[in-house]
């Protein structure tokens, strides 16, 4: 039950910090600290702790290293205690990583020690296709549920799309998405795979976007399909910046959480990113920008020719279709209206 209670808060949204690593100045471990950081966050009012992340460092997985599952160890206790005293479930995320046997080592380690979820971590697997990964987390969900993570580039992450999270998404026993992309146009796209899917009251979405914290947990990102309007937004926050100033981000979350409902103009901010991704074509990398821009204006009769200077320059593959979307999602993002009354005075010698 306690498990239970533990994935449904995930679910409902939560403040949870990604926690450092304690060492002493040379460089040995510091247990007391770490249990520090620990009391520190729980008595600061968060809803769950992560460990063993980034903010953690990879290389306590370093076998020179070796405090993988001594970090592990250390906050799943002290939260039993937290939890025994105060009677609050708190969510316990663990970090996990690497190709499929290491992460399913991991995530067996994880769930001995009474572990909620595993933050699966895609780092380092920039040579391995989405099948695999698709199936790297088909194999670690069936151990224990997972929160699917978008780790940005800089960090050792890798380009995920539109389909790959499409995908994520109705695996079973994935219970939340961080999305730390760092990237306007990454994060809309897991937002809508996520809101299109089958299982989108079933999965927790989290902002992992540092840079953007506020602004993500106040955004309700609104989708027309077959006429109907599909309504998501973050459900929290798994953050790296959270480990810092925990007690006000507590404080300060819970207003954010009350406020969410009336912010149209963030609404309309998510919509307009969503169009520009398809309209600039940032699947591929920017590559269909101008051809973007000319197909749009061809198609409402104010240019004449697609044709960029270099002919090969054209749309990408699949970035009509996309703009084909944006304009029956968001019709009243165009002006199409407003092109058909003047075009004719325009052209007019």
């Amino acid at each position: 039950m306690s498990r239970e209670k533990a994935i449904e808060i995930l679910k409902g949204g939560t403040v949870i910090p990604a926690i450092p690593l304690a060492l002493n100045d040379d460089g040995t471990f510091n247990e007391h600290g770490q249990r520090v950081l620990c009391r520190y966050y729980l008595d600061a009012g968060v809803g769950g702790i992560a460990i063993a992340v980034h903010t953690t460092q990879f290389e306590i997985r370093d076998p020179k290293v070796n405090l993988f599952k001594p970090v592990l160890e250390i906050a799943a206790d002290e939260i039993s205690k937290y939890e025994a005293k105060t009677g609050k479930t708190i969510v316990k995320v663990s970090g996990v990583c690497g190709p499929i046997e290491q992460v399913c080592a991991e995530a067996e380690i994880a769930k001995s020690l009474g572990f909620d979820a595993v933050l699966l971590s895609p780092g380092g697997l920039a040579d391995y296709d989405d099948d695999y990964l698709i199936e790297r987390t088909k194999k670690v969900a069936a151990i224990m549920p997972v929160i699917g993570f978008y780790l940005q580039t800089a960090c050792g992450g890798r380009v995920l799309g539109y389909d790959y999270w499409k995908q994520i998404c109705e695996i079973e026993n994935v219970v939340a998405i961080k999305c730390a992309s760092f990237n306007r146009y990454s994060t809309c796209d897991v937002v809508r795979a996520l809101a299109l899917s089958s299982r989108n009251n079933d999965i927790g979405l989290y902002t992992g976007n540092d840079d953007n914290i506020i602004v993500d947990l106040l955004t309700t990102y609104k989708f027309k399909v077959d006429g109907k309007i599909i309504e998501r937004g973050f459900d929290g926050g798994l953050l790296g910046h959270w480990s810092v100033w925990t007690k006000s981000v507590c404080d300060l979350f819970k207003k954010v959480k009350g406020a969410k409902a009336d912010d149209e103009w963030l609404t309309l901010a998510a919509q307009i990113t969503d169009a520009n991704a398809a309209l600039f074509d940032a699947a591929n990398g920017f590559a269909g920008a101008i051809p973007g821009v000319h197909e749009i204006l061809y198609r409402q009769g104010l240019m004449k020719s697609v044709r960029c200077i270099n002919p090969d320059e054209k749309l990408s593959a699949g970035q009509a279709e996309e703009l084909d979307r944006v304009c029956a999602m968001y019709p009243y993002l165009t002006d199409d209206e407003f092109v058909k009354e003047n075009l004719a005075k325009w052209e007019e010698d």
